[in-house]
């Protein structure tokens, strides 16, 4: 494989691997309210396991309140036992055919507890991209063994590679900082 595949595969990868931690952090709680907060809770829906958003509605028509609005009636029951059961910590009121999730303010303790879940989040993050630019270097390193390149293409591989993480990571720098400012201020 080129250098240039080689590079553009594992800088996929690290796209990845960023979006996936944008993905976590739309399932950690602020003091506002967000359908990314129960959009991927599970329910039991006619036996098998299925993302709530994908059988419901949901809106966030007010700062602290979510309203989930099931495509099915009849879902209504177990879409409030998945919220129960799951670790939101949020009591759903059930109002004929919808659920209203009202959101509380959150303490100043929580929020520091949420800061170092996001700070975590985004150290495995960083992990993982930094997990990547070694396969991929490990993958220059066997190319370059096995003659298919030149030890000048295998260290400029390695170093657009370095490029790339050193960006990912810049980029998971910002988003834990966007999110502990969102998560302090709300």
């Amino acid at each position: 494989m080129p250098v240039n595949g080689i590079v553009c595969e594992y800088g996929n990868k690290m796209k990845k691997a960023v979006e996936v931690l944008h993905e976590e952090f739309k399932s950690v709680r602020t003091g506002t309210a967000s359908t990314g907060l129960v959009e991927n809770i599970k329910v039991d829906y006619y036996g098998s396991s299925t993302a709530l958003k994908q059988i419901a509605a949901l809106a966030t028509p007010q700062a602290d309140m979510i309203v989930i609005k099931p495509f099915d009636p009849n879902s209504v029951k177990d879409i409030e036992k998945a919220i129960k059961n799951s670790d939101l910590s949020i009591s759903p009121t059930v109002e004929g055919k919808l659920i209203r999730l009202n959101i509380p303010a959150l303490s100043q303790e929580r929020r520091k507890q949420l800061v170092a879940q996001v700070k975590q989040a985004g150290e495995q993050a960083k992990v993982s991209v930094r997990n990547i630019r070694r396969d991929a270097n490990k993958q220059f390193e066997k190319q370059e063994k096995d003659k298919v390149i030149t030890e000048d293409q295998r260290d400029n591989g390695k170093k657009k590679v370095e490029d790339i993480t050193k960006e990912y990571t810049e980029q998971i720098d910002s988003i834990i900082r966007n999110k502990t400012n969102e998560i302090m201020l709300d």
